[in-house]
């Protein structure tokens, strides 16, 4: 715990030691990549094209209560349109990452907004993932697993060339830290 305390000191808002009731953390340094906000944009849409052709095809199938199906596509519409232009640009804002020498400290969420500060001793393995439409955004996700009971610290949405160069940062600090990763 002390390493984590200690490195935790410059994350805090002033950027000294404070008691435990009063600290606060700073938002972690870096942004994600600004692409991810089309990336999380066609995301959304794609799931809500589906849902909203399930409900084309009951109304085409089903004739009856054809006023109830329509007003459920309405509502469909409205509520794709809000989450789909919202939630994409929210979530930008939120998304938030830093790395040091002793931690991992991330922030993530929209709704409701998560801050984990992983020790870089406590790291078992770095991963990357790229599915397609990452791909055709040129986006890559970083998952650090650590030995904690909360599951691994993600960073979505980075660049390809920033999460490679993320990816040598910690293995560079993994290999200078010293613990058991347990």
């Amino acid at each position: 715990m002390d390493a984590v305390t200690e490195s935790t000191e410059d994350l805090v808002d002033g950027g000294g030691p404070r008691p435990a009731a009063a600290t606060v953390l700073r938002p972690p340094a870096h942004r994600v990549s600004r692409k991810a906000i089309p990336f999380w944009t066609v995301r959304a849409a794609l799931g809500w094209i589906v849902l909203g052709a399930a409900q084309v095809g009951w109304l085409l199938l089903d004739d009856s209560g054809a006023a109830a199906h329509v007003t459920g596509l309405v509502a469909t519409v409205v509520l794709a349109v809000g989450h789909v232009s919202v939630m994409p640009r929210w979530r930008y804002r939120v998304h938030r990452f830093e790395i040091t020498p002793d931690v991992v400290y991330t922030q993530s969420g929209w709704f409701n907004t998560e801050r984990r500060i992983a020790p870089i001793s406590r790291i078992q393995t770095v991963d990357t993932k790229r599915g397609p439409l990452e791909q055709l955004f040129g986006l890559t996700d970083v998952t650090v697993t650590t030995a904690s009971a909360k599951g691994p610290v993600q960073i979505n949405g980075l660049a390809a060339a920033d999460a490679q160069q993320l990816v040598s940062e910690l293995a560079e600090y993994t290999r200078a830290a010293s613990g058991d990763a347990t």
